[in-house]
């Protein structure tokens, strides 16, 4: 069987004429049928879609030829990534092909929102006579102000570099990137996120929606800013509480927005809908002409490499391995994704160097796509897009990351140990892990602590004073608050009298939980890590 492609939902022509000239039948449905594509789904190695089409149990069940699945766009929400990787399906997307496209729409929002234009609009199509009074659509000028981005990583640096031309000042706060990408853009640091709010004359927002970012600028946030900021939101709906932005507009804290992105999309219910200060567009930072041409290609490029077998850049999922390394590499890329998600959910200082050295047995197996899952889940908590074994090192090297390899015979009590250090200026984190039998994965080292630790869902990491008592005052907390202590072990570290406790627990605990451990007496620091 040859390299046949299905595409459910519209592309550029030039994308479906690159995947002819690249030696595949394509077949243009638009707009099938789910039952009808069920049917014919075990005729293509390759479908394209958009996020619509619903690419579930039920496709890769019967499509059983199926290798590669083309996400032409960023978001993957329509695709059963488990059920694919469990396969042995790619899943492709396009995570760059729009990101200037989203990053000029944040700038046509600020502009709009900076003069009033659609207030301005509405009111000379709407005048029939009478005076002719342009007084109430009086704007304020970029130039000379601030600008604050909060997120500085690829749509957010472009919005940056892109408003310096403006003659503007801009300042941006992201805990994740390096101090030397801040110089690369010409942009200047902020350390904290209230820094930035008391800073800026507009605000522009560029980050993922996770638990750290949903509502972030909030009410309180509101009256840190300078008074008649303006805001823009082309990232994801909920970054700013839309109902307290509502109320900052009303009070005149705000004195307007941009926003192209809301809560509840495709048919959202908010507030912001309601007020004439505020200029909303539904979801088109992405939709350009040339966003959607340069989509269609990048989709069709991705799509005819996997089916090529080549690696893939935008490989969603894990990329093939043959079957015998696969056996012996998985447990190492467990451990080292989790190794490198404990980092950025103990740590928030940006990372300017990573180095992992492999001790005995693992050191003689290919540890490029072990370094890449521990780049994987470093950078997997505070980047927007996907991160997968084929990007990280791109992503990294990105992001000024330099990434140091080394191998050492020496393993000391292990057969195999994986050592990873986290270096962010002068400070460096520490962390290590093993692999016990053929897949027994286990962390033995957190920072200048040595644990025996195998890695759950939830697990909660306490620094404390070593001193009697602690362990009983944080096990009272979370026993009044009902959660449920599977293990915990202790390390001490007697140079500084301190310890650490490492939790595994049953369910999340909540940021008020938390915050109460955390008041304790003797408690230094204390995390909830997700594995």
């Amino acid at each position: 069987m040859g390299m046949r492609v299905i595409v459910t939902e519209n592309i550029s022509d030039s994308g479906i004429e690159l995947l002819r000239q690249g030696g595949a039948e394509v077949d243009v449905r638009f707009g099938i049928p789910h039952e009808e594509l069920l049917e014919i789904i075990d005729n293509y190695q390759a479908i394209v879609v958009r996020s619509v089409t619903k690419v579930n149990e039920g496709l890769f069940a019967r499509g059983t030829n199926l290798k590669v699945v083309g996400r032409a766009g960023n978001g993957v929400d329509n695709i059963d990534m488990e059920a694919a990787t469990k396969r042995g399906v790619i899943v492709v997307n396009t995570p760059d092909a729009n990101s200037i496209s989203a990053a000029e729409h944040s700038i046509g929002l600020l502009i709009a929102a900076c003069r009033n234009i659609h207030l301005a609009n509405k009111y000379l199509k709407d005048l029939k006579e009478g005076p002719w009074d342009r007084t109430p659509f009086r704007g304020v000028e970029l130039y000379n102000k601030t600008l604050g981005v909060v997120g500085l990583g690829r749509i957010g640096s472009l919005v940056a570099t892109r408003m310096l031309a403006f003659g503007m000042r801009v300042v941006a706060y992201d805990p994740y990137i390096t101090d030397e990408r801040f110089r690369h853009f010409g942009v200047e640091k902020c350390e904290t996120l209230d820094d930035l709010l008391g800073e800026a004359d507009f605000i522009t927002v560029h980050t993922p929606l996770t638990d750290e970012t949903r509502g972030m600028i909030a009410a309180a946030e509101f009256c840190k800013t300078k008074k008649g900021v303006r805001v823009v939101n082309c990232a994801r709906g909920g970054i700013f509480h839309e109902a307290d932005l509502v109320q900052a507009i009303k009070d005149g804290q705000v004195g307007g927005a941009g926003i192209d992105v809301l809560q509840g999309e495709p048919r959202p219910v908010s507030p912001i809908l309601s007020i004439p200060e505020t200029v909303v567009t539904p979801h088109l930072g992405a939709d350009t002409f040339e966003a959607q041409e340069n989509v269609g290609i990048s989709v069709a490029h991705e799509v005819l490499s996997a089916l090529r077998g080549e690696m893939v850049p935008n490989a969603v999922n894990m990329p093939t391995l043959l079957a015998g390394e696969l056996d012996k590499v998985r447990p190492f890329l467990a451990i080292g994704e989790v190794l490198g998600k404990l980092y950025h959910q103990l740590k928030k200082d940006p990372v300017d160097r990573v180095e992992i050295t492999y001790h005995g047995e693992v050191g003689k197996l290919d540890v490029q796509v072990i370094t890449l899952s521990i780049l994987k889940g470093l950078l997997e908590p505070v980047l927007m897009e996907h991160v997968n074994y084929v990007n990280a090192g791109m992503l990294a090297e990105n992001r000024g990351i330099n990434v140091v390899e080394s191998r050492e015979s020496e393993v000391g009590d292990y057969t195999s140990l994986i050592g990873v250090r986290v270096f962010s200026g002068e400070m460096v984190s520490t962390f290590a892990g093993t692999v016990f039998g053929r897949k027994d994965i286990r962390i033995v080292k957190i920072f200048d602590y040595e644990f025996d630790v195998l890695p759950t869902n939830y697990m909660l990491v306490v620094e404390n004073s070593d001193k009697p008592g602690m362990i009983g005052k944080i096990g009272m907390v979370l026993g009044e608050k009902g959660v449920n202590i599977a293990t915990m072990q202790v390390s001490r570290n007697t140079k500084e009298s301190r310890a650490m406790m490492v939790l595994t627990i049953d369910s999340a605990i909540s940021k008020e939980v938390l915050d109460e451990v955390c008041q304790l007496d003797g408690i230094v620091s204390a995390h909830l890590v997700r594995d």
